[in-house]
């Protein structure tokens, strides 16, 4: 049974919302809240050994984007939604109930600062929103 709704799957659609997350990260981290998001982890820019892995972090985060719209395009298939306005539904649900809540869990035991939960939060709940509106127009 499983296994029947990876056949059905739309892996281009799911490739996609993956970039399109990817590039919400892009945008968000690079231009809206660098400074802040910089500031809140105390990250010092002039340190030589700060930008050591990034290409492999990159890398990985956009592997997990997939695996979450892989995700989200399993519901999609399950539950039968088409159209952008299930989308945004299905965004704000696995965002808001899976990824946000997961963030400020640890976020509460390391004691981060609440604009970090709401930059990372955020970013999490849009990106969920924007893979699954790709996914679910796509069909």
């Amino acid at each position: 049974m499983i296994m029947q709704i990876f056949k059905d799957i739309n892996w281009i659609a799911v490739l996609v919302g993956a970039i399109g997350y990817f590039m919400l990260g892009a945008l968000w981290y690079s231009f809206l809240f660098q400074k802040k998001w910089i500031a809140y982890n105390k990250i010092d820019m002039n340190d030589p050994n700060g930008k050591k892995g990034v290409g492999a972090i990159m890398f990985a985060s956009f592997i997990m984007m997939f695996i979450c719209s892989a995700g989200i395009a399993i519901l999609v298939e399950y539950m039968d939604l088409k159209g952008w306005m299930y989308g945004v539904k299905l965004g704000f649900l696995t965002g808001g109930c899976f990824a946000v809540t997961s963030i400020a869990i640890n976020m509460l035991y390391e004691k981060k600062p609440l604009g970090l939960f709401f930059i990372n939060g955020g970013y999490q709940l849009l990106g969920n929103i924007i893979a699954a509106v790709i996914i679910c127009c796509w069909r």
